[in-house]
């Protein structure tokens, strides 16, 4: 593979989030303005740790092909091919659009996710199919610069979000300008990879098209999904065209409610229109949406030098870290609109914490650190990279979570691919990145950011150049050993981390704190000479003439950790959380006693311990001890058992099959969920008829709080006015008499409600026949719906049960007793 020698020699400049790499063209100058500290690139930091050097290789060998191969399979490819033909005015086969209007861009993230391993590691074969891409990609190219196949493959009739018009809907829906965002991101890293104009030609041929359609004095528009502004940014970069960057700002400053003008469906609050982006003050909204404008909001301050985005995106930041940052770094507690709750609503078993939302978290606090140079925002982003993010892939690449959960009751399974498949792109393009977090510089300074062995070659002021090799085992372990190597003997300054987490903070705001301390001391030495690790906007700062081979050993002391909540989140009250080191722990099914662990009782008494398990989800350190299982008895009292408990990485949850899991470990009974005494239905197999829920809710012993409970139903949406019918298959000849079940309706909030009707049925042979009762079937909210029948003896049950007319129907809990 070709690449020219100054395009590596400005590499330097490339941000290292796969969302935020910065660019500078062989035909551009250095921008007027620019982020006060810059990101060591990706390229030049080579690791060969215990923790990330073996993830980034499966995204390489697996994760990668498996995704091109998903969006082969899934049609996302041949849409491109689509649209070709119709531009050929070539006879279509299939006219229908495609499953969504954003579909290209799962094909364009994982080109941008491709192109950041042909940086680092030369693969031909993976050259050349991506060459192939991206001759489809630019074939379904319209001539003026349109790309969006859902409206070229069939113009009068497209994708039902993408309007009669172009642009016509893209704030709501459409999704248009999302789409050339992520067309830019590629376009970007695929010519900072290879050399070659071939994708960046068909960016900046799209660009150019909204360069001269928007705009002072031309249309208004603003992304009704963000992350054209950054796309555009990096083009700015690439070019050092103005008209990119002034267009960026353009859609930033447009955003917000005018009098008269069309408002989305979902309100302007769901995309961050409610207000003007200056006067935003907490994070609202779709939470990706959100951390992909507060990223470009950064962008374009650093490089225009406007201080109103700075405040804007300082004050957010803010209220984030204090009042909606999960323990796992994850935000967007709602599934509902995939969005920020409210202050303090931290739900568990709910949480959605989109595995997007936790990419453009890290995205957002990297930018800020690059602005302020602050170790806070590296505090946040390590949270977020250790726990959040790298828990939406499975072990071995090919299985993801769409949201990440701080509880199961084993109603959650990865899965290995999806509709809507944002994730697995996100997941491709961030993990071949990851080295680029780890350093950055400031003038003379070098900054040591993360912790991972491997080697870097910086570029530091003047051109001169430092070799710092890396050796540990973190986050396994907190020993440190830098290597430092300058070209020559000379005067610069390295500064250290200290984790927030090693100085008792586990976040910079009071939403969380350790319960146990004092804190171990930091140590810290350089050629075997004692210093003091004295903290300054987080970090340790050690000034002096550096020669070949120097060593400097730093050692972050990792204790098991207890960590509370502030008490205005409801959801951990009387509950405690583990970590140690930066990673947060769970306890899993297969680790503990009867595969339950939200029965577990983890008093403040109880003495833990840590331990490297080699042979364990590809080697992990786990934490063990012994705490309580509360158990229910025959007789409906609850018992408690002294047992051996052990916790994982939370990141490795759901690689073992579905199961019990939960972060947030009660620390009292009162808040325990006793494990139910067996009956047949808690024991039974269960089906249903067609749903896109697992139905395990249904048995799963849990008590609703009421009927719009959403923590653990199940629900037959998006059918609606139909017959449904829900089965239990028991471990063995059953004799029962009488069923309870408790209906799921979420009125106010969707279209599932108690049935019109329902009935019990019973298998006798080869037929089902319908139980003898006298008990009227009861469609009551709120409670549990009681029916008493005649003894039967069978293996299966089922129940069928009518919605009422344009609703759909769900259950919360059905019981069969004996």
């Amino acid at each position: 593979m070709v690449r020219p020698a100054v395009v590596i020699a400005v590499a330097a400049l490339m941000s290292a989030t796969a969302g935020s790499r910065l660019f500078i063209s062989t035909r551009a100058a250095a921008p007027a303005r620019d982020y006060p500290v810059q990101p060591v690139p990706f390229t030049a930091v080579h690791l060969n740790d215990v923790f990330w050097a073996p993830r980034i290789e499966t995204n390489r060998t697996q994760t990668i092909p498996f995704a091109f191969e998903q969006c082969e399979l899934s049609g996302r490819v041949e849409n491109f091919v689509r649209a070709a033909k119709a531009l050929r005015h070539e006879r279509l086969e299939n006219t229908s659009p495609p499953g969504y209007p954003f579909d290209d861009t799962d094909l364009y993230k994982v080109i941008e996710g491709a192109s950041y391993t042909l940086s680092v590691r030369p693969d031909p074969t993976l050259d050349a199919y991506v060459d192939s891409l991206i001759e489809k990609v630019a074939a379904a190219q319209e001539p003026d610069g349109y790309l969006y196949t859902t409206r070229t493959i069939n113009p009068e009739h497209p994708h039902p979000w993408a309007g009669t018009k172009r642009w016509e809907l893209e704030r709501d829906d459409s999704h248009e300008l999302y789409n050339l965002g992520h067309l830019y991101e590629a376009a970007a890293a695929h010519y900072q990879a290879t050399g070659k104009r071939t994708l960046l030609n068909v960016a900046l041929k799209s660009a150019n098209l909204l360069v001269d359609t928007f705009g002072p004095g031309k249309q208004s528009i603003w992304p009704g999904h963000q992350i054209t502004e950054m796309g555009l940014a990096k083009l700015y970069r690439v070019t050092a065209d103005e008209r990119y960057l002034s267009l960026a700002k353009f859609m930033l400053d447009e955003r917000g409610p005018k009098p008269g003008e069309k408002t989305n469906p979902r309100g302007l609050t769901y995309n961050q229109a409610h207000q003007r982006v200056v006067d935003q003050t907490e994070p609202v909204g779709h939470a990706v949406r959100a951390t992909y404008m507060y990223s470009g909001m950064a962008d374009v301050a650093a490089l225009t030098g406007d201080a109103a985005y700075v405040k804007a995106i300082d004050t957010i930041w803010q209220n984030t870290v204090s009042r909606k940052l999960y323990i796992t770094g994850g935000i967007g507690a709602s599934g509902s609109g995939e969005a920020f709750g409210g202050p303090y609503e931290l739900p568990n078993m709910t949480a959605y914490n989109e595995t997007c939302a936790s990419v453009g978290m890290d995205y957002w606090n990297h930018r800020l650190f690059l602005l302020h140079g602050d170790a806070k925002y590296i505090d946040v982003m390590e949270r977020t990279l250790y726990n959040g993010l790298i828990s939406g892939v499975s072990l071995d690449g090919k299985r993801f979570f769409y949201p990440n959960p701080l509880e199961s009751n084993g109603q959650h399974e990865r899965s290995p691919w999806f509709g809507v498949a944002c994730c697995p792109g996100n997941i491709t393009r961030f993990l071949a990145s990851v080295p680029g977090y780890v350093y950055a510089r400031q003038g003379d300074t070098i900054v040591v950011n993360l912790f991972a062995s491997g080697t870097a070659d910086i570029e530091t002021e003047g051109g001169r150049h430092v070799k710092l090799t890396q050796t540990t085992r973190y986050p396994w372990d907190g020993a440190v050993r830098i290597t430092v190597s300058p070209d020559r003997a000379r005067t610069f300054a390295i500064k250290l981390r200290i984790p927030g987490w090693a100085r008792g903070e586990p976040v910079p705001s009071d939403l969380y704190r350790f319960t146990d301390g004092p804190d171990p001391p930091v140590t810290l030495s350089v050629n075997g000479q004692l210093l003091v690790a004295a903290p300054e906007q987080g970090y340790t700062t050690i000034a002096r003439t550096w020669n070949a081979g120097d060593v400097i050993d730093y050692n972050l002391p990792m204790p098991v950790r207890r960590v509370v909540a502030n008490d205005r989140v409801e959801a951990d009250r009387q509950r405690v959380a583990l970590q140690r080191g930066p990673i947060v722990y769970a306890p899993e099914w297969p680790d503990n006693p009867n595969g339950k662990v939200r029965n577990i009782v983890l008093p403040a008494s109880a003495k833990l311990a840590s331990e490297f398990r080699p042979s364990l989800l590809g080697g992990v350190q786990v934490i063990n001890g012994r705490a309580s299982g509360l158990a229910y008895d025959a007789n409906g009292k609850v018992t408690k058992t002294e047992q051996d408990f052990t916790a994982i990485p939370y990141a490795m949850w759901a690689n073992r099959g579905r199961g019990q899991m939960i972060v947030w470990i009660a620390a009292a009974d009162a808040v325990a969920r006793p494990t139910p005494w067996p009956i047949p239905s808690t024991t039974a197999t269960v089906t249903t008829s067609p749903a896109r829920r697992s139905p395990r809710a249904i048995n799963d012993g849990d008590d609703p709080a009421s009927s719009s409970d959403p923590t653990s139903y199940f629900d037959w949406w998006p059918r609606r006015g139909t017959t449904e019918w829900a089965e239990y298959t028991f471990e063995k000849p059953s004799t029962v008499s009488s069923v309870q079940i408790y209906w799921f309706d979420d009125t106010g909030r969707g279209q599932v409600r108690v049935p019109a009707s329902w009935r019990l049925l019973y298998r006798d042979g080869d037929d089902w026949k319908p139980v003898t009762t006298t008990d009227a079937f009861a469609v009551e909210k709120d409670r549990y719906n009681s029916v008493t029948f005649s003894p039967v003896t069978t293996t299966r049950m089922r129940v069928e049960v009518t919605a009422q007319p344009e609703q759909s129907v769900g259950i919360q809990e059905w019981k069969v007793r004996n």
